[in-house]
């Protein structure tokens, strides 16, 4: 699978979001995209399109990461909205998925991707 990795800049997204899912075994089944792996880069709504489908991580609003939901959303590209457990997210993810899963810590992040991309996978 091709998945998307959306989240806020102002998280901690390389050490709590894109260290682990580059170290577990995730990453050696599936193809995921780090949009700022290499500093920000141009997300196009070609792009959400293209996969099969969006992690996001709503710890933290951001505008930008609201606007590539309503894209998946619109391209009907599953959507997975993950949060540390304790922080208050924004109510408007709940319109674009049912899918927002609390985690506590990264290998627990991990382990409950892992269980939601079997659920897709079926």
């Amino acid at each position: 699978m091709k998945i998307f990795v959306a989240h806020s800049s102002s998280f901690d997204f390389r050490k709590k979001l894109y260290e682990p899912l580059h170290a577990s075994a995730l990453n050696t089944v599936h193809t995921f995209i780090f949009p700022q792996s290499h500093g920000a880069e141009n997300v196009t709504p070609e792009l959400i399109k293209s996969c099969d489908a969006l992690i996001a991580e709503v710890s933290m609003p951001s505008t930008g990461m609201g606007i590539e939901l309503g894209w998946a959303d619109a391209f009907k590209v599953p959507i997975l909205c993950i949060h540390e457990s304790g922080t208050k997210f924004s109510d408007s993810i709940h319109h674009v998925t049912k899918k927002v899963i609390a985690y506590d810590g990264s290998h627990d992040m991990v382990r409950k991707i892992q269980q939601h991309i079997t659920e897709l996978i079926g």
